[in-house]
């Protein structure tokens, strides 16, 4: 088992999809497979192959508590997964066991991934803001026999449920009260010590691509979490594929190689897969796992980046309010206003629509250069060439914005049933405004209502039956998954999402819309934290809103006034008119009502993974919808 592509070997040639047409309109798009299949072995195998191959590459970076970094080679990593997957062994855990994992993004979350597979195991995440409730479904679903978990906070999780998951053996803590950082690990691997090291190989010999790598819930937000079942061979022809489709951001576009630093959580399968295709593409990785993520940018210093639409705001908004704060907040402005310019003129281009940035646009571009956009660039680490952005629809203003930037941001689609993104804008031939094509091997396929559906190798085996211990199929006819998303492609094969089909909204007079493209147009502005637009069955449509604190706060500010927390906030006038004009800009909706909260995930309202939940919001706010129809706020 090798990686799948020399990092030195040039690019390969552009494969357009190919696609299948009916009235008029493109139906079906696919790609072939860049690479074969993988026909024996596992993900265990990654690990030891790179250790033989080239022990002295370095796999990971690790940041001391001082805040620099340190490497850990391919060697290294190697020796501790074999450790960490005796001490697995030793403590009793049989091949086919479920290894529950609940932490923020860390390396030894990654590390017990391998380990786990090395020694047999399935692993279960879990997202580490999960509910009690939430923790107990997914373990009880998956019949988890192991836990670690991050800290105290997520241990007491657990503990308070720990009566209703009767096959719970262990559980361990990876951070401990007296700053041993990988207490759990130490532990785990001590009670292996006295175990050879063929322990490990006989469990690896037995795994083949068929057997059950992960049971990956999915977010849950219609009804409780869903086990899919992925296998070794799904993950391999994601990460794969993904490697040999990404040429340009798999490999150093500056004079220093190729390193990502994974923001993403890795219980959500867009970040678990970033991981695993590092690993395997020997890609130096580090791993962030604070929410603001910016400092750690700046020292690990990326040279790309796969991440949400929120760490682009962020950044956005952030470099905005220090521009703010110096009293060039304007000439931020007039360079943001250029910069959508800029990239509206390459969306023009891409789209075949028009001839891209002219003369006054690069001229203009070059005067913004040292004071904004380089300023926005070290803020994602200074070396940042290619974004990946998933999880999340990316608005168009803050597509254009980077690209203008002079980062180009290539979204993703995708599921947890697909192991994150089937659909991929690749690099060589990017159209802003689409999710791109399907990944290599892959097939995306337009229903008569609308729906998306998607067939290929990466799509899980079906849904596990805690009760059965069997698995229930995902696809149906012709082994085509229904996505729940609306879509259409293009004439070129490139895919738009739409929305939510569940979230379609028809008016009294019959108009239909999908509520997505409008919410995140409305939540674009700093201020707005969440927003969710209503009308089913109504003659205008309308919104729920609530406030982002750290966005209030910057806004506060550039006011001159006082720090004030939302709940008090929600009747301020002239927040209420800035909001205004917000909705106003949007245009369609009628009427808003700003809550006085925001979403959590305790209050029902978020997903673990922060997905919102509009039929809870929507069932538990039906007073204040009734007002804005009875002309109230």
């Amino acid at each position: 088992m090798t990686p799948p592509q020399d990092p030195l070997a040039p690019p390969p040639p552009v494969t357009r999809p190919r696609l299948r047409r009916a009235h008029g309109a493109v139906l079906e798009a696919s790609l072939p497979a860049l690479v074969p299949a993988v026909e024996q072995g596992s993900l265990a195998d990654i690990p030891f192959v790179n250790a033989q191959q080239a022990p002295d590459a370095v796999a990971f970076s690790r940041k001391h508590r001082d805040g620099t970094w340190y490497d850990v080679t391919c060697a290294q990593f190697a020796g501790e997964v074999l450790a960490v997957a005796k001490g697995l062994i030793a403590h009793g855990l049989a091949p086919g066991d479920r290894l529950a994992i609940m932490s923020r993004t860390r390396y030894e979350w990654t590390l017990l991934d391998f380990a786990a597979w090395a020694a047999g195991l399935i692993t279960v995440p879990v997202h580490p803001t999960a509910t009690a409730r939430q923790v107990s479904w997914i373990l009880r679903d998956a019949g988890a026999r192991a836990c670690a978990v991050e800290g105290v906070d997520e241990a007491r999780t657990l503990t308070a449920v720990r009566g209703e998951l009767p096959h719970l053996e262990h559980l361990w803590q990876l951070t401990a009260i007296h700053g041993n950082e990988s207490s759990a690990i130490g532990q785990i691997s001590a009670a292996g010590r006295g175990l050879p090291h063929s322990a490990v190989a006989e469990r690896r010999r037995l795994l083949t691509p068929g057997h059950i790598a992960t049971l990956t819930h999915t977010s849950g937000t219609a009804a409780l979490p869903q086990g899919c079942v992925l296998t070794h061979a799904h993950l391999f022809t994601k990460i794969d594929n993904t490697i040999e489709l990404l040429y340009p951001v798999y490999r150093s576009l500056t004079d220093r190689p190729a390193a990502t630093l994974l923001t993403l959580p890795l219980a959500h399968a867009l970040g678990r897969t970033v991981a695993l295709g590092c690993v395997r593409a020997r890609i130096r990785l580090g791993h962030a796992p604070d929410a603001d993520a910016l400092p750690d940018l700046a020292g690990f210093r990326p040279t790309f980046l796969v991440t949400t639409p929120r760490l682009l705001e962020r950044v956005h908004h952030t470099t905005r309010a220090t521009a703010e704060e110096a009293g060039r907040a304007a000439a931020f402005d007039r360079a943001a206003a250029l910069a959508r310019r800029i990239g509206a003129a390459v969306a023009a281009e891409q789209h075949g629509t028009g001839d891209g940035p002219g003369l006054s646009l690069r001229a203009g571009r070059s005067l913004y250069e040292a004071g904004v956009y380089r300023r926005v660039r070290e803020a994602l680490g200074g070396e940042v060439r290619h974004v990946l952005c998933g999880g999340a629809p990316l608005s168009r203003s803050l597509a254009t914005f980077y690209e203008g930037v002079g980062i180009p941001v290539h979204e993703s689609y995708g599921l947890t049933e697909t192991a994150a993104g089937a659909v991929l804008a690749p690099p060589h031939a990017p159209r802003l405004g689409t999710v791109g094509w399907p990944l290599p091997g892959t097939a995306v396929r337009i229903a008569e209502d609308g729906e998306i559906l998607l067939r290929g190798g990466q799509i899980c085996s079906g849904y596990w039956d805690s009760r059965t211990r069997s698995i229930r199929p995902v696809t149906g006819s012709g082994g085509w998954l229904p996505t729940g998303d609306l879509g259409a492609l293009d004439e070129d094969g490139y895919l738009t999402v739409h929305g939510r089909k569940q979230d379609l909204i028809t008016l009294a007079d019959g108009a239909r819309f999908s509520p997505g493209p409008l919410e995140e147009a409305i939540r674009a502005d700093p201020v707005i934290g969440h927003c969710v637009v209503a009308g089913e069955g109504r003659p205008y449509l309308t919104a729920l809103l609530t406030l982002d604190p750290e966005g209030l706060a910057q806004w506060l500010r550039a006011a001159g006034r006082r720090p004030a927390a939302a709940e008090r906030m929600a009747e301020d006038p002239e927040l209420l008119r800035h909001i205004q004009r917000v909705i106003d800009e949007a245009g369609r909706v009628h009427r808003f009502h700003l809550l006085p909260r925001p979403f959590t995930v305790a209050s029902g309202y978020l997903t673990p993974a922060g997905t919102l939940r509009r039929t809870a919001v929507l069932r538990d706010h039906t007073e204040p919808v009734e007002n804005l129809y009875r002309g109230g706020r």
